[in-house]
């Protein structure tokens, strides 16, 4: 199938959820530097990521498909949890979303015909975990290159207590506010 838009970002996850609604896509990974701005909000670090990303392509490839960029940081006090460094971040940061709410803000950012950018803000609640299961999961693999060190839609997902906001957009893509912004472009939607 031909491509309807160019999909910056290697993540594995933005693509089956693209499947998931239909969208074709080729894949362009970026390489930017994620390092938060001083005192730069949880909110326009998404926004900036995400329009960084989708220009970078732009720039790169020319603007003959619409580029589709996100970012998605999940945020505990106003403190943005990335990508565990090491196993010993990432049980900190697991202990530190244990028994809490914390929010996960996902930015999507469209470049084709015009510029158009969305966001999602999403809170989510961990039930209390204890230092056995905190373990096991590092030992599972799945925290080591996951933002909070947790993935929602694998065994991360039994850690949830309650989630008021897009699944999807704690997965990385949030498909509401992408279809959306696909839409206004012409872009394949059911509409």
């Amino acid at each position: 199938m031909t491509a309807q838009i160019i999909l910056a970002s290697a993540s594995p996850r933005r693509r089956e959820l693209l499947d998931q609604i239909h969208i074709t896509y080729r894949v362009y990974p970026l390489d930017i530097d994620e390092t938060p701005l001083p005192d730069e909000t949880p909110l326009a670090y998404v926004q900036r990521l995400a329009a960084e990303k989708s220009a970078a392509a732009v720039a790169q490839l020319g603007d003959s498909l619409p580029v589709l960029a996100a970012d998605t940081a999940v945020v505990l006090d106003d403190v943005i949890m990335g990508k565990p460094k090491d196993r010993d971040d990432a049980l900190a940061m697991l202990r530190q979303l244990s028994g809490k709410m914390h929010r996960v803000y996902s930015a999507v950012s469209l470049r084709g015909q015009e510029h158009g950018e969305a966001v999602s803000i999403t809170e989510v609640t961990f039930r209390p975990l204890t230092e056995n299961e905190i373990a096991a999961y590092w030992h599972s693999g799945e925290p080591a290159d996951k933002a909070g060190s947790y993935a929602i839609q694998g065994l991360g997902g039994v850690f949830v207590a309650a989630i008021n906001g897009s699944f999807s957009g704690v997965v990385g893509l949030p498909l509401f506010e992408t279809a959306e912004l696909l839409s206004r472009q012409g872009i394949g939607t059911y509409r």
